[in-house]
């Protein structure tokens, strides 16, 4: 009887609400949710999460790169399943993404663990430290790290404080200089699974609880930089100026028809600084952010060089200087075709519809393209709000959810 209450409990909506409420608290702002990667807020998450890890029955240790990383044994030497997400966040986030499918995944190990039940592989539940990509130029720099595909360069990155990766890190209690000593042997990892938030509006369009993932979409970003000249705003005839910002207008107008004219592509500028900028000056240095995103990495290469082409021909046309610089390119994950199956059977076995979609948002998966086999499932989400304070998923989805990577778990020992 323990045991069902102790399984009922751990998988239940308000058990996982309430832990997401939990690692809500943790912030570097008193009135919003900013957990940017290895700052003290992370680290005193990543300390929480470890404790629910070792109360769930898992051996826990952070990792180099700042990851949680909690692990529960097989009754015999076998190879390991990696589930889990992130928890690092954007500025003014919400509460689900990312920490979701952490706090679910620890609850799946959880109800393992209080019945007793050992699979014929070890699971590995990780809260990766750098998903976001907000601090620090680069992403998924923990995630690339167990791929075996960490970038040493990253460690050179440094925040608007002038703080480096590396130094973050030793802040953080972890030593850069074993980092490479956490990429896995491909032959000994079942599989990497994840559940999240869907960050869109398709499965509430739809009425459904939950989706098995088809692919992650590939991702570039970088930053363009527009130097004109800056001079006084009243006195600078409009045809004798090189102002930067009216480039930049242009320039983002271009990359908008662009994606709109590329089929499944999505651009965005989400960020535009104007260094000296003032009411009564013309501006005369910009720099401002680039993200592209796509399922299809031709089309979304093709689109780079276009927008490369028209930054060119702005320039030139309106006399100043540019460059776009590229500081990350992911490519697209499928899923993998046997992983998905195994989620469609436990939907199955669930009582649910079997549904498919794919991923507009990247995600930890995509460092493992190629090398370890990726499967996700996503949960609903009110009206596909994310990255925002008004991101919300149910407790009853979040219950859905949390329940099919519990029943997808088994399938993959064997025991639906």
């Amino acid at each position: 009887m323990t045991a069902k209450k102790d399984h009922l409990s751990a998988l239940a909506g308000a058990s996982l609400e309430k832990r997401i409420e939990e690692l809500a608290l943790f912030s570097d702002t008193p009135d919003c949710l900013t957990r940017l990667t290895l700052g003290p807020a992370h680290r005193r998450a990543a300390d929480e999460v470890a404790s629910w890890m070792r109360e769930a029955g898992m051996s826990v240790h952070i990792d180099a790169t700042g990851s949680v990383v909690g692990r529960y044994e097989t009754g015999s030497p076998s190879k390991t399943l990696l589930v889990g997400s992130h928890i690092d966040t954007v500025r003014n986030a919400g509460r689900y993404d990312g920490a979701y499918g952490v706090i679910a995944a620890i609850a799946a190990v959880h109800t393992l663990n209080r019945n007793k039940r050992r699979l014929p592989f070890a699971i590995e539940v990780i809260a990766f430290a750098d998903e976001e990509g907000v601090r620090f130029p680069s992403a998924l720099s923990s995630s690339r790290a167990v791929a075996g595909s960490f970038d040493p360069a990253c460690l050179d990155d440094r925040d608007a404080q002038g703080t480096s990766r590396g130094d973050a890190l030793r802040t953080f209690g972890c030593d850069p200089s074993a980092i490479d000593q956490l990429a896995r042997d491909p032959a000994s990892i079942l599989g990497y699974l994840e559940l999240h938030i869907e960050q869109g509006p398709v499965l509430q369009a739809k009425n459904l609880a939950c989706g098995a993932v088809t692919a992650i979409n590939g991702a570039t970003r970088g930053e363009i930089f527009l130097e004109g000249y800056a001079g006084h705003a009243g006195t600078l005839p409009m045809d004798m100026r090189r102002d930067a910002l009216a480039a930049a207008a242009e320039i983002i107008l271009k990359i908008e028809e662009t994606a709109r004219n590329t089929a499944g592509l999505v651009a965005t500028v989400g960020r535009i600084e104007t260094p000296g900028g003032a009411v009564n000056i013309v501006p005369g240095r910009v720099i401002m952010s680039l993200d592209l995103r796509s399922p299809d990495d031709i089309s979304r290469a093709a689109a780079l060089g276009s927008i490369r082409k028209q930054i060119a021909d702005i320039s030139v046309k309106r006399n100043i200087q540019a460059r776009l610089d590229v500081s990350y390119d992911m490519a697209a994950a499928p899923c993998d075709t046997q992983l998905q199956n195994m989620i469609k059977t436990s939907m199955t076995c669930s009582g649910l519809p079997s549904f498919s979609l794919p991923s507009g948002a990247g995600h930890d998966g995509l460092s493992f393209r190629g090398r370890i086999p990726i499967g996700m499932i996503f949960i609903r989400c009110r009206d596909g709000v994310s990255h925002n304070p008004a991101e919300y998923s149910s407790p009853a989805d979040m219950e859905t959810g949390a329940r099919l990577l519990h029943e997808t778990i088994l399938t993959l020992g064997g025991h639906p």
